[in-house]
């Protein structure tokens, strides 16, 4: 039987807003391994992470852009002897211009001290919305994270949402420059959340980098 996300099995053990602090916790695990999810504001992180973990595993705020501290979990895989535990990081999101100066300051010093100092046994999950994807501020995230070199996956969510024949067509033409843009992530995916449209095959990746860094 192949490995699944335990659902239910994320413990929150850490909010962090302190550069400082995360920096501390990042040298004291140093060999972390785990899956780390970031996105614009309001591309429903959120909801995907509560859809491979469980529900009520990520707290969905109410103003979008307003949350700026990196949420840390322990999760294990459903099925695994070792009982391995693993890390969920839940960034804040990006793009979103209605936050203060200092706010917008010590975001980008706590995202800076995350990505230069993370384990390279943390996957790293970029979501855009299928709706309005490859944005400016997508581009300059993926300009960013890119000189990381860490194994990236780029998730496109909410399909649920593309009602008309359109907006369908919209993205099916947008995806030749998408693949051609993004040859350096390792993988692509095209899902909802909302709906667990093609979520069982995320999953099944995720588990399947997960594992090969337990080796």
């Amino acid at each position: 039987m192949s490995l699944v996300i335990k659902k239910g099995s994320a413990k929150f053990r850490y909010g962090m807003s302190n550069p400082e602090q995360l920096a501390g916790w990042l040298e004291e695990n140093p060999e972390a391994k785990g899956v780390s999810f970031v996105g614009r504001s309001n591309v429903g992180k959120s909801s995907t992470i509560n859809s491979l973990f469980g529900k009520q595993t990520a707290r969905v705020s109410k103003t979008p852009g307003r949350t700026r501290e990196i949420n840390i979990f322990e999760f294990e895989l459903q099925g695994d002897e070792t009982q391995t535990k693993y890390f969920l990081f839940d960034l804040p999101g990006y793009g979103f211009a209605e936050v203060s100066k200092e706010m917008s300051k010590n975001w980008q010093v706590l995202m800076n001290t995350f990505f230069t100092n993370i384990s390279r046994n943390v996957l790293m999950l970029n979501l855009q919305d299928a709706r309005h994807p490859h944005q400016q501020s997508d581009i300059d995230f993926q300009e960013y994270l890119r000189n990381f070199n860490f194994e990236t996956f780029l998730v496109f969510n909410k399909l649920d949402k593309l009602k008309k024949q359109k907006e369908r067509a919209a993205l099916d033409k947008l995806k030749p420059q998408i693949f051609k843009e993004y040859t350096w992530v390792k993988q692509i995916h095209f899902v909802s959340a909302e709906k667990r449209t093609k979520l069982e095959q995320l999953e099944q990746a995720i588990v399947s980098y997960l594992l090969g860094q337990s080796l």
